[in-house]
């Protein structure tokens, strides 16, 4: 079945003028040969009627062998095939075939017309004395037999006196040739055939013609329409007056057409005076930002001058009025021996108050002046455990308990030790200081491999009060703390997330208040480590 509107109607419109042409030719065919057997039958009746008229004298006069010669002779003409004379008894008393004089039957089709079961009948129509024979050659022949009725002449005669009650006294058959007949009609045939076909040839190239002219070509006009419509060609209208229906539609999609393209230059115009409007506010934004960005820099670096002068205030306060003691107790031949003890302990915090002083400036330092990374091929957990050296001693005296536990035979990571030291302490010493509050802290460090994601990860956790969820997103934030006033500065972990970024890494932080913070750094593997990728693996890494 074909898929496209016009062939199918075409395909349909033939269809139905093939069966409507072949109903009407068949029915033309099969009516001429009806008028020809008609023709025929009734030429037979007649020649039947002539023949009994022409011997009616000669049987009337009881001379049967004039009447037979006559049926002879008539039998000689052209188209007849065969006469034969029956009597009431059924007995054939003169036959064209001598084979067959004498012979009796009267279940033979031409007395078995009369002769039916009941009352015989005395009349039968043309109709029903004609019928048509055919031989064992294949040809055909039209039968008609005439009754020949005992008329009064016949039962009154002397010779051969008939009795009145007998009103048929017997049967005359003509066979008639129907050569002439089959030829017409085949004749008759072949001319159905050819006019039917070329009237369906003729019907059919009108409906192919038609359809083409009047339904395919506007259907295509409309497609073309459609398609530069979707290509954004506004301006090509469709002209159609094949039809007033496809014509309305062609100027009902020309409106569309119109008001499509009105509309989308609306839209330009309005986009081309947003992106102006845009362009204009970006700029004025960009000069706000400016303006804004010099505000912000003056005012971190207030900020920063006013923490860091604030912070190293203290330390170096504390640091003024315990040498003014110091310089109280020492005499001019040395401290006395009851006043050694609290010389020393002054001696003690003014170390204290130095150190915390140059922890502040070192923060800031490391802040202001981060170096790019040298990358070299490190070992983490060499990294953690020298680090845990270096603090063991204050931890104890902070009364904090840690715990490790390393990955054997971690993959090496491309760092910059010294700067991961850094990130390592600073993570411990804040947890430290994390757990103060509770008197006895502890610190879990922990150091795994991630093949998958070809990182290595340092966990550092604390039991300490852990950190409100709205100040999270701050933690990482320059000058932002948690501590204490004149406990720090806010660039502890600032400095340690600026670490973890240039190194590539990532650092998050969880917290539960009430149970404790953790920090989890991850950190890329050398390049000799990283495993390569599989081919599936590679191929969805491509995708994404």
């Amino acid at each position: 079945m074909p898929k496209r509107l016009v062939q199918k109607l075409i395909l349909a419109l033939t269809i139905l003028v093939v069966v409507v042409e072949g109903v009407a030719g068949l029915i033309n065919m099969r009516t001429q040969e009806r008028q020809l057997l008609n023709a025929m039958i009734l030429g037979a009746d007649q020649l039947s009627k002539g023949i009994a008229s022409a011997t009616w004298h000669a049987m009337l006069a009881d001379r049967r062998e004039a009447a037979y010669e006559v049926m002879q002779t008539i039998a000689l003409k052209q188209g007849i095939s065969r006469i034969r004379m029956f009597n009431h008894e059924g007995r054939v008393m003169f036959s064209t075939a001598p084979t067959e004089q004498g012979q009796v039957d009267k279940t033979t089709e031409v007395c078995s017309a009369c002769h039916i079961p009941g009352q015989p009948k005395l009349h039968v129509d043309i109709p029903s004395r004609s019928r048509i024979l055919v031989d064992p050659s294949g040809r055909r022949r039209l039968a008609m037999f005439t009754p020949i009725y005992n008329e009064p002449s016949c039962s009154q005669a002397v010779c051969h006196a008939h009795p009145e009650s007998r009103r048929v006294l017997g049967v005359l058959d003509v066979a008639l040739n129907l050569d002439t007949v089959d030829r017409e009609v085949a004749g008759i045939k072949w001319r159905v055939l050819l006019v039917t076909g070329v009237q369906i040839l003729l019907m059919g190239s009108f409906i192919v013609l038609f359809a083409r002219r009047f339904v395919e070509a506007p259907i295509r006009k409309l497609i073309e329409g459609t398609r530069a419509v979707s290509d954004m060609k506004l301006d090509q209208p469709i002209t159609i007056d094949s039809s007033e229906e496809l014509g309305e539609l062609a100027r009902s999609f020309n409106v569309m057409r119109d008001r499509l393209r009105q509309a989308i230059e609306e839209i330009n115009q309005f986009t081309q005076s947003l992106e102006t409007k845009v362009e204009e506010r970006t700029e004025q934004l960009k000069t706000a930002h400016e303006r804004l960005m010099k505000s912000d820099r003056l005012a971190s670096l207030g900020q920063l001058a006013a923490s860091v002068a604030h912070e190293i205030n203290n330390p170096i306060s504390g640091v003024l009025n315990l040498a003014m003691l110091m310089q109280r107790i020492l005499k001019d031949d040395g401290v006395p021996p009851d006043r050694l003890n609290d010389f020393r302990k002054y001696l003690s915090q003014v170390i204290t108050e130095t150190s915390r002083v140059g922890r502040i400036v070192s923060d800031l330092l490391a802040f202001s002046r981060r170096s790019k990374p040298q990358h070299t091929n490190a070992d983490l957990n060499k990294i953690v455990k020298t680090t845990l050296s270096l603090v063991d001693h204050k931890l104890k005296l902070n009364n904090v308990a840690v715990s490790a536990h390393f990955e054997e035979q971690l993959p090496p990571v491309s760092c910059d030790a010294s700067q991961i030291q850094q990130v390592v302490m600073n993570l411990i010493l804040n947890g430290a200081e994390a757990t103060q509050p509770r008197g006895s802290g502890r610190i879990a460090v922990t150091t795994q491999s991630d093949p998958k994601n070809h990182v290595v990860a340092l966990t550092v956790s604390d039991n300490g009060e852990g950190i409100r969820p709205e100040h999270l997103s701050k933690v990482f934030d320059p000058f932002f703390t948690t501590k204490e006033e004149g406990k720090g500065v806010g660039l502890g972990l600032a400095v340690v997330y600026g670490i973890v970024e240039s190194h590539g890494g990532d650092i998050e932080v969880k917290s539960t208040l009430g149970e404790g913070t953790s920090f989890r750094v991850t950190l890329p593997l050398s390049p000799a480590e990283k495993a390569p990728v599989a081919p599936a693996e590679a191929g969805a890494a491509s995708r994404r």
